[in-house]
């Protein structure tokens, strides 16, 4: 899955692209290659995308207020003493995503925003693999 990871350079934020690259029948979304970003406009305002839309938000939720374990197997609990990252969910919406071969799909565009972070400074490292962890979990409970 090509999922985009863009961190903003003057704020502790990121946005994350995910484009759907197989059809998902339990949103009723089949046929998700589409020639023009019009035709995926159609997809974006269907109620199977909101369905979606409403289960990445929960999931979302879920997965920033219990984050899971990083890679290397830690897995903090930040009493204050730390600076651990405090990510929440500035945006979560459908996205349209240009894809090989001039066609597009659609996808989810999320943007976190570390709210423990110098706000005029990018976001760091370890938030950044924090928010790698939490979009991969992601994408595996939705089944994308």
């Amino acid at each position: 899955m090509s999922i985009r990871l863009a961190p903003d350079k003057t704020e502790p934020s990121v946005a994350v692209e995910i484009p759907l690259e197989k059809p998902l029948p339990d949103y009723d979304l089949d046929e998700i290659e589409q020639p023009t970003p019009r035709d995926i406009d159609g997809i974006l305002v269907s109620q199977g995308f909101r369905d979606l839309v409403d289960d990445a938000r929960g999931i979302l939720t879920d997965l920033v207020d219990n984050p899971p374990p990083l890679p290397n197997g830690s897995h903090f609990v930040d009493l204050g003493l730390t600076n651990l990252p405090q990510l929440q969910i500035s945006q979560l919406t459908g996205a349209i995503c240009p894809g090989d071969d001039e066609v597009y799909r659609p996808g989810l565009w999320i943007v976190l925003k570390d709210a423990k972070a110098n706000p005029d400074q990018p976001i760091g490292e370890v938030a950044l693999e924090h928010v790698r962890v939490i979009v991969d979990q992601l994408v595996k409970r939705l089944g994308l």
